[in-house]
């Protein structure tokens, strides 16, 4: 952890103001944008921002309202060229206390809360955390160069017929039969 916790983005509830927000700004280096992009399995992160306000909510709980910036570049799915695409997004979480009655049992299986900004307020509200998460929600899941096309493939044992995507339709059959069912009528 570094000398000043904020400094990485971690942050102690217990010595957040309650009456004022708290400013944030994150801009890692080369090194923690090296790291993040291999954890992320992307070919790099060139630029990367994460910028926002911790606001108290209530008695107990924060709001971390932020803007995330980011420069990538991920292989094509095509092709495996590189892709850089930009990402700017504005990201909403709250944390809030768990009491003892909505904390789920050991072993025990939970629905997934309609409302996904919510998250438990620990000893700490973790900023560099909710930045890696939200880049990685951000990029996007097949990423393509421009004019990227998927040639054909048929792949078979040789001295057998590859299938088609004709051959793999149920129902494709069908309806030849059906007119030629007709035409005897």
């Amino acid at each position: 952890m570094a000398d000043h916790p904020e400094d990485a983005g971690i942050f102690r509830t217990a010595a957040l103001s309650t009456k004022h927000p708290t400013s944030f700004s994150l801009s890692p280096d080369g090194d923690a944008r090296a790291r993040l992009a291999r954890e992320l399995g992307i070919e790099g992160i060139r630029k990367l921002s994460f910028a926002g306000t911790l606001v108290p909510v209530g008695r107990r709980g924060w709001r971390l309202e932020a803007k995330l910036g980011a420069t990538v570049v991920q292989s094509c799915v095509v092709t495996l060229a590189p892709v850089t695409t930009r990402i700017d997004e504005s990201i909403d979480r709250r944390f809030e206390p768990i009491s003892e009655k909505d904390a789920p049992e050991a072993g025990s299986e939970t629905e997934m809360p309609e409302d996904d900004t919510i998250e438990p307020l620990g000893e700490t509200i973790n900023a560099s955390a909710v930045m890696a998460e939200a880049l990685a929600l951000a990029l996007p899941a097949y990423p393509r160069v421009p004019d990227a096309e998927l040639e054909r493939a048929a792949f078979a044992e040789p001295g057998v017929a590859p299938m088609s995507d004709e051959d793999v339709k149920p129902f494709a059959g069908l309806a030849g039969l059906r007119d030629k069912l007709k035409g005897e009528e």
